[in-house]
C-alpha cells in the first residue's frame, strides 16, 4: 500500500511542491507575516484581548476569514502560474500523468501548507485556557473551519493561479475572489431586497465559517466547502485541459 502511494503521480507531485516550498524563503516569510498579523488581531486590535479581559478566541476567529484571504493566494499564486511561465508546467505535462493528477498533487501540497502555516495560533488556546475558562466548543469548531476555510481559498488559489502567467495578477484574481466571500455577509447587505441578501449570506464563506465556529457542525456548512472547493478544482482541470487545445 505504501508503496503504491509513492509511485502515485499525484503525491509524488505534492512531495515535489511542499519540498520545493519549504526549501525557500517564502514559507517561512509568509507564514512569520501571518503570524505577526494574527498576534495583532489576537492581542491588540480590534476588542484587544488584554484591554477587554476576555479570554476567548471569537474576535479572532472573526477576522481569520479576511485574513486567509489575503495569505492563501500569497501561497498559491506561484503554484501554476510560474511553471507556466518558465515553460515547465508543459514539460511536466509530457510525462504520463493526467491535469487531474497534476492538480490534485498541487492542491494538497498548498492545503498541507496552508495548515502549517495557521497551526501556530493553536498556541492561543493555551493563552486563553490559562487566563480564562474559555468554551471549547467554539474553539474546536472555530478550528475545524479553518480547515474547510483554508482547503476552499486552496482550491480558488490554484484555479486563479492557473488562469495566468503572471504571480502578481494570480494573487490579485485570488485575493479578490476570497475576500469578496469573506465579506458578502457584511451590513451593507441590509440595503439589498431580502431574496438577493439571503442568496448572498449563503454564498458567502464567512457565514457559514461563522456558524461552524460557534461549536455548531451544520451539514449545510460543510456541504458548502465541500462543494466549492469540489468546483474550483474541477474549473481548474478544465482550464488547463484546454490550454492544451
Amino acid at each position: 500500500m505504501a508503496n503504491s502511494k509513492t509511485k502515485n503521480p499525484t503525491f509524488i507531485i505534492m512531495k515535489r511542491e511542499l519540498k520545493s516550498y519549504f526549501n525557500g524563503p517564502i514559507a517561512y516569510i509568509v507564514t512569520g507575516l501571518f503570524l505577526i498579523v494574527t498576534g495583532i488581531v489576537f492581542f491588540i486590535f480590534p476588542y484587544t484581548f488584554f484591554a477587554y479581559r476576555m479570554a476567548e478566541l471569537r474576535n479572532f476567529f472573526g477576522q481569520l476569514p479576511k485574513i486567509l484571504a489575503l495569505f492563501i493566494p500569497a501561497l498559491t499564486m506561484r503554484i501554476v502560474a510560474e511553471e507556466r511561465r518558465s515553460g515547465s508546467y508543459e514539460t511536466l505535462m509530457t510525462l504520463p500523468v493526467t491535469e487531474l493528477q497534476v492538480i490534485c498533487g498541487k492542491y494538497l501540497a498548498v492545503l498541507i501548507e496552508a495548515l502549517v502555516m495557521v497551526a501556530p495560533t493553536l498556541f492561543y488556546i493555551i493563552v486563553v485556557s490559562v487566563f480564562g475558562h474559555p468554551d471549547f466548543g467554539p474553539i474546536v469548531g472555530g478550528f475545524i473551519g479553518i480547515i474547510f476555510l483554508c482547503a476552499s481559498y486552496s482550491a480558488i488559489g490554484i484555479f486563479a493561479s492557473s488562469l495566468t502567467k503572471n504571480q502578481i495578477i494570480a494573487f490579485a484574481i485570488a485575493a479578490a475572489v476570497c475576500f469578496i466571500l469573506s465579506v458578502m455577509d457584511s451590513t451593507f447587505l441590509m440595503f439589498l431586497p431580502t431574496p438577493v441578501t439571503s442568496l448572498l449570506s449563503y454564498l458567502s464563506a464567512n457565514s457559514h465559517f461563522t456558524s461552524i465556529s460557534r461549536g455548531i457542525i451544520d451539514t449545510r456548512d460543510l456541504i458548502y466547502f465541500v462543494s466549492l472547493t469540489a468546483l474550483f478544482l474541477v474549473l481548474t482541470v478544465k482550464i488547463n485541459q484546454n490550454a492544451k487545445k
